[in-house]
Formats: structure tokens, C-alpha cells, sequence
């Protein structure tokens, strides 16, 4: 009698173990967890730009309500520095990665490698091409540029000489930007500059320096954003020229020179939502909940 209780404890220990372990076969149960220790890491472009720092804020405000644990990393418009950044955060052992590209190309493969460890990736405002994320997070840059371009020409009329100030290159938002600047300008001004400024506001001035000094008549710019756009402003009011600036990203300095008359209009995103709207994503992502795979975030036009 005692041999068989002996044995009939060890399959109630056995049994009790298994369930325990609560082990599901062919997909079935709840939906996988994110693995890692619950965290989230927020590899950010640059926070030498006001429009990153608000997505940034947006993300750690977000990140203390809901109680979790948020790093942030400033790869200063670095590819290498961002790429070592992201593999310090996987070292971190965090949940879910959040990311803003430098250069859509060059993050990919150290993306690659936190989606190969079970790490999920939410895309913000830049996408990360050749992997695929979880969520994508960004305005639509395309539409919000070719709505810029169509109100100067608006202003400075058809035909007239433009220029344009690019961003990085190879960063998403440069080349959506460009695509939508071009898909209204090419039939309609004579664009005789697009350079890169790199989106950032001296090189912008400098840019646009060099640019009149090329061609005085030039009577209208589209810069990819605020921080070039009120760069070129500083060029401009130099040489005593009316010529109308068109930026993107509605920061507060941009929004001020726009309503003193100084600035023509600025494309509003809302970088602190974008932020707040990955953080959001990530704790759904960390409980293993199911995401849409793009969340667009509406831009509008500013003017006087």
C-alpha cells in the first residue's frame, strides 16, 4: 500500500509540474509574450532638434504614467553611434525596441538583430527599410510635402525659380519628403537647387548661402524641415530678398516666425503623440496583445 501511494504522489507531482509550466502545442493558448525584462528602449535620431526632443518627452511622459521602464539613446545623426546604441539596448535585455532612424539602410541590420532575439520593433517617423517591424508609427510625409509645395506655388506662382533644402540622406522622411516636394514642383517650378542640409539649421543657413550666391532670382524654398527652413530664413534676411520659406514639422520656433509673417507655412506633425502612441503600442506589444502594423498620425498645414 505504501509502494502505491508512493508512486500515485509522483504522478500528482508530475502532473501538477506540467501544469505548472503551462506549455501549449500548435499555437494554441494566448497569444506569445514579448520576451526580455519587461523594458523598452528608444534609440532616438538626434535630441539636437526640437522635433525629436518633444517625440522623446512624448515617450518618457507616456512611459512614467503607465509605470514602465524607459532608456533613451541620442545617437546624435549617427548611423554608427545609433547601431551601437541599439545593440547596447538589446544588451539591456529590454522587451520592445522603439526606433528612429538615422539612415533607414544602415539601422537595419543591427534591427534585424533585435527581431532575431525576440525582441519586438516599433518604427517612429522614419521607417527602417528591409525589416519588418511590428508597428510603424509616422505621418504621412509624402502627402504633408506635396501640400506644402502646392501652397508655394501658391504664393511665388507657376514657373517661378525654387529651391530645395533636403534632409539626411537616406533617412525615410528625406526621401518621402523629396517625393512629395517633386510630385508638385516638376510641372510647375523651375527647380534650380535641391541640396542637403542635413535638417539641420546652420548647414541649412550655409546651404542656402551658397545657393543664392549661385542665383539671386530664386523666389521660393521647400526645406524638408523647420531647422533648415528657418536657416535659410537667417540666409535670406541678409540679402534683403522676399522670398518665400516653406518648412515641415511645426516646431515652436517655426510656428512664431510663421505667425510674425517671416516664415510662408510649416507642415504640423505631433511628435509628442507619435511618442506617446509608441509607448502605448510597446505595453501592448510586452503583454502580447496583436498591433496594426502602420498607425499614421494626421499632419496639417500652418499659415498665417
Amino acid at each position: 500500500m505504501k509502494k502505491i501511494a508512493g508512486i500515485m504522489i509522483g504522478l500528482c507531482m508530475m502532473f501538477g509540474l506540467a501544469g505548472c509550466n503551462a506549455i501549449t502545442i500548435d499555437g494554441e493558448g494566448e497569444a506569445a509574450e514579448s520576451t526580455g525584462n519587461g523594458s523598452i528602449g528608444l534609440s532616438v535620431s538626434t535630441l539636437n532638434n526640437p522635433f525629436f526632443v518633444s517625440l522623446a518627452e512624448g515617450a518618457e511622459a507616456a512611459a512614467e504614467k503607465e509605470g514602465v521602464k524607459l532608456a533613451v539613446a541620442d545617437a546624435s545623426d549617427d548611423s554608427a553611434k545609433q547601431q551601437n546604441d541599439i545593440e547596447d539596448l538589446i544588451s539591456r535585455n529590454v522587451s520592445v525596441l522603439i526606433v528612429n532612424p538615422v539612415d533607414s539602410d544602415a539601422v537595419a541590420p543591427a534591427v534585424q538583430n533585435a527581431v532575431s532575439q525576440g525582441i519586438k520593433v516599433i518604427s517612429v517617423d522614419r521607417v527602417v527599410n528591409g525589416v519588418e517591424v511590428d508597428c510603424q508609427i509616422a505621418s504621412d510625409n509624402v502627402a504633408g510635402a506635396r501640400m506644402a509645395t502646392e501652397y508655394l506655388i501658391e504664393q511665388i506662382g507657376e514657373g517661378a525659380k525654387a529651391a530645395e533644402l533636403q534632409g539626411v540622406p537616406g533617412a525615410s522622411a528625406t526621401i518621402d519628403r523629396g517625393a512629395g516636394f517633386h510630385e508638385a514642383a516638376d510641372e510647375a517650378l523651375d527647380v534650380t537647387a535641391s541640396q542637403t542640409a542635413n535638417f539641420d539649421r546652420a548647414e541649412g543657413m550655409s546651404v542656402m548661402e551658397n545657393i543664392l550666391q549661385s542665383d539671386s532670382s530664386i523666389k521660393g524654398v521647400f526645406a524638408h524641415n523647420d531647422e533648415m527652413a528657418l536657416g535659410a530664413l537667417q540666409a535670406i534676411a541678409a540679402t534683403g530678398k522676399d522670398i518665400k520659406v516653406v518648412g515641415f514639422d511645426a516646431t515652436d520656433d517655426a510656428v512664431d516666425a510663421v505667425k510674425a509673417g517671416k516664415m510662408t507655412a510649416t507642415v504640423a506633425q505631433k511628435p509628442d503623440l507619435m511618442g506617446e502612441t509608441a509607448i502605448q503600442t510597446a505595453i501592448q506589444l510586452i503583454a502580447g496583445e496583436e498591433v496594426e502594423k502602420s498607425l499614421p498620425v494626421e499632419v496639417e498645414l500652418i499659415t498665417k
